[in-house]
């Protein structure tokens, strides 16, 4: 009885300034079976709004509120870009400046444009790499120096500034900049030019900030089977907390609904904020300006701003960025014509519809547009999406033919890769392992599973890598799929 008490007291959602936007929070949340969730929605620079969900763990009983805390995945990037923009400001940065006046030591693969690429096209993702390269080395154990030196490896896709190819690990060399031309680190130039001027009293960084101000909020895995959504929680290096730390600056940030109100507050009162300026206007007109065109319909078209999204459809234009992290999503959004921001988070990772469902429904309400279920559209077409490639894995599963491994020996030995390093397999009671990734890195000896023929698969740091074995020059090589496409190059037994 007391435990279905509980469970009853869950579903009534902690408030402030109730709204109408509870039982549609509430829904969505019941649509995507979201073990938790947090909203909060900004008015006319008065917070109307702010209200928790369900509970920080599947069946802990603990409830989520207005100042849990969350990753906020990638809206981490305005926080970098915002921060960049203070440094021009400053008069220590320009955007069109090259980035190897401030960092000699910068390489990517193309030295052209090495020489020629600003501090601009950083936040602008039109590197020229595959989109995302580099997003799951991380898993691997390297930190953000072993990335920083391992961008001269990784070929690009596209000619330089002629396509949109969003990025994380170029935030490393943002980062980098800041810290160069200040003297501090990214972390403390945060906390002292946004978090203590806007009062985020709760938002920290990294892996150990998250720790140490979770209070029990814990990452869900999201998976479909057998006709349902289901949720679990993630442990150990299933969370990928080194991943988050060494993309702090693209997507590291942890924070709460409430806290960000503060950041959307920023954002809606042209930098200034409780008579402080903390952005010149000219910066902050700056970061707001759509530059790269992402994606184009009949009803609407979104530009890349410096870490902002710009939506321009046929019935309102609204400034946004979502975040993904492991087993958190996030959506931040703000409408200047109607001076309104919200924040929504959760502890879980379904698709993107349900946190565009939350900002649209929102935006809908202020603009007196009739209601409309986003969730429950957008529910209905991944269901069947969902069933039909489930039933193609499983007939493709039924008709694989799978081809034996050689000989597990002929695996075994020390491999080199020239920016990866060293890596080792070995035959351990009749079972394949590959040791690789830092030597100061916990999670270093992995388990190998074959899969077919000369493919074999390992998880690392939260993230599953296949690797396929092959001969060059008589020796036996591995290629290590890094899941973007980045085409680093084959590592080679030594002789």
């Amino acid at each position: 009885m007391k435990k279905q008490i509980l469970l009853t007291l869950l579903l009534v959602p902690i408030l402030s300034w109730a709204q109408d936007f509870s039982p549609y929070a509430q829904k969505v949340a019941k649509d995507w079976n979201i073990t938790g969730s947090a909203l909060a929605v900004i008015k006319n620079d008065s917070v109307v709004f702010t209200g928790g969900f369900g509970e920080k763990r599947n069946g802990s009983g603990l409830p989520v509120d207005g100042n849990t805390v969350f990753q906020i995945g990638s809206v981490s990037k305005s926080f970098t870009a915002t921060l960049m923009a203070m440094m021009v400001d400053d008069g220590l940065v320009n955007w069109d400046d090259p980035i190897k006046w401030y960092l000699p030591d910068f390489a990517m693969y193309d030295p052209w444009v090495t020489d020629n690429m600003q501090v601009r096209d950083l936040f602008l993702h039109r590197s020229g790499l595959p989109a995302q390269a580099g997003t799951y080395i991380p898993c691997l154990g390297y930190d953000r120096d072993d990335i920083y030196a391992m961008l001269k490896y990784i070929p690009p896709t596209n000619s330089f500034r002629t396509t949109y190819g969003y990025n994380n690990v170029l935030f490393i060399v943002g980062q980098k900049i800041i810290e160069a031309v200040t003297g501090k680190s990214w972390e403390e130039n945060l906390k002292e030019r946004i978090f203590l001027p806007l009062g985020m009293h709760n938002t920290s960084v990294n892996e150990e900030g998250f720790l140490a101000s979770a209070d029990g909020n814990t990452p869900h895995e999201t998976s479909y089977r057998d006709g349902s959504i289901r949720t679990a929680p993630m442990e150990g290096e299933e969370r990928a907390l080194h991943w988050l730390t060494v993309i702090g600056a693209a997507g590291g940030i942890n924070s709460t609904v409430t806290d960000m109100m503060q950041w959307c507050r920023l954002h809606l009162s042209d930098g200034v904020l409780d008579g402080d300026t903390l952005l010149s206007s000219a910066q902050m007109e700056y970061l707001h300006k759509g530059q790269f065109i992402t994606s184009q319909t009949d009803n609407k078209t979104n530009i890349y701003a410096p870490c902002w999204f710009v939506e321009q459809n046929n019935r309102y234009r609204v400034w946004f960025h979502t975040g993904t992290t492991w087993g958190f999503t996030a959506i931040c959004a703000f409408v200047p014509e109607l001076n309104l921001g919200l924040m929504w988070l959760s502890n879980c990772e379904p698709p993107s519809d349900p946190r565009y469902a939350i900002m649209r429904h929102v935006i809908d309400y202020y603009m007196d547009l009739p209601p409309q279920d986003y969730s429950g559209q957008a529910l209905e077409k991944y269901l069947a999406a969902a069933r039909e490639r489930e039933q193609k894995e499983q007939q493709e599963k039924a008709n694989l033919v799978v081809e034996p491994p050689a000989p597990y020996n002929e695996y075994t030995g020390v491999y080199d890769h020239p920016s990866l390093g060293e890596a080792v397999v070995t035959l351990e009671n009749g079972e394949l392992y590959i040791t690789l990734g830092p030597e100061d890195f916990p999670y270093r000896k992995h388990l190998m599973t074959h899969v077919n023929g000369k493919v074999f698969r390992f998880r690392s740091g939260g993230s599953a890598f296949t690797l396929t074995f092959g001969m060059e020059d008589h020796l036996v090589t591995f290629d290590l799929d890094l899941k973007q496409n980045e085409n680093m190059g084959l590592w080679r037994a030594r002789k």
